[in-house]
């Protein structure tokens, strides 16, 4: 997992060949103003997904993995605040992984909090699990899919 300002995302660019694509983007549009949607830059290989995400109160919020793509996910109006644990630490699956939507949920406890304000990313790779849209009333934003190239 990686948290920094979209001011310093030029830094994390060469981690995958998809990233440069997804941080410009992000640095150059007025995020604000993207309708809900999704948003192709590289067919199934890069795009984004707005939202106006309800948010909840952390003992709500499960955790999620993910196999195919990297999340790259920015709040655009309010401050959101995640949950992570080491997907490797997980022993307590909801169900068996979906392959078709790439996604798993977990009933495990999160191992530590944090929030992130707008303009600013968090990176969660196939080996973070996840607990997002913790946090009170509705927040619009950005989650770019990134193929795990590896």
């Amino acid at each position: 997992m990686i948290i920094d300002s979209l001011d310093n995302s030029s830094f994390y660019e060469k981690l995958n060949p998809l990233f440069k694509k997804a941080f410009d983007f992000l640095r150059e549009t007025n995020l604000t103003s993207l309708e809900n949607g999704r948003i192709e830059l590289q067919g199934d290989d890069l795009f984004l997904i707005i939202s106006d995400s309800s948010l909840k109160q952390k003992e709500d919020a499960k955790l999620e993995v993910h196999n195919q793509y990297i999340d790259i996910q920015v709040p655009v109006t309010k401050q959101e605040s995640y949950g992570w644990s080491a997907r490797s630490s997980l022993t307590h699956a909801i169900h068996e992984f979906d392959q078709e939507k790439d996604i798993q949920f977990f009933y495990d406890p999160v191992d530590s909090y944090f929030n992130l304000p707008p303009k600013h990313f968090v990176i969660f790779f196939p080996q973070d699990a996840h607990a997002p849209c913790i946090g009170e009333g509705v927040v619009k934003k950005i989650v770019v899919k990134v193929r795990n190239l590896e």
